[in-house]
């Protein structure tokens, strides 16, 4: 006789703040992996590298916290705000990503390029799971 597996819904809440977790680790290890990159370790040691003022590291540091803080927000705050800064945070960071990707196409970045298609389609899907929120 074979048993079926249980299957539990899953909360939108829950869905989203693990989405939102994925796009990070996929952030982290592609920034990780980037440091094997040859002469990337030199340009961050000599400030050659595109982080290399105090506005832009403030502005990159900005921006890569505001998924990391989806990850909370989409389990604490009220569930229309929820849905609708999940479908526009999502979509910014679905093209940022794409455009982050295809604009860094090259041999020694191809783990990068692929990186940011996942996290493109990762975002897309956040879009998709706010924008089709159960209504009771």
């Amino acid at each position: 006789m074979i048993k079926e597996l249980e299957e539990y819904k899953i909360n939108v809440r829950v869905k989203l703040s693990a989405l939102w977790t994925a796009v990070m680790f996929c952030y982290i290890y592609g920034d990780y992996f980037e440091l094997y990159v040859p002469q990337k370790v030199a340009g961050l040691l000599d400030g050659q590298n595109m982080l290399n003022t105090p506005i832009k590291l403030f502005a990159a540091s900005f921006t890569l916290a505001i998924p990391a803080l989806m990850i909370f927000l989409s389990l604490m705050l009220s569930p229309k705000l929820t849905k609708w800064i999940n479908v526009g945070i999502g979509i910014f960071f679905t093209l940022f990503t794409l455009l982050v990707g295809i604009s860094s196409i090259s041999e020694w970045r191809m783990f990068y390029v692929m990186l940011s298609f996942i996290e493109s389609i990762i975002t897309s899907i956040v879009v998709i799971q706010a924008w089709l929120w159960p209504k009771n």
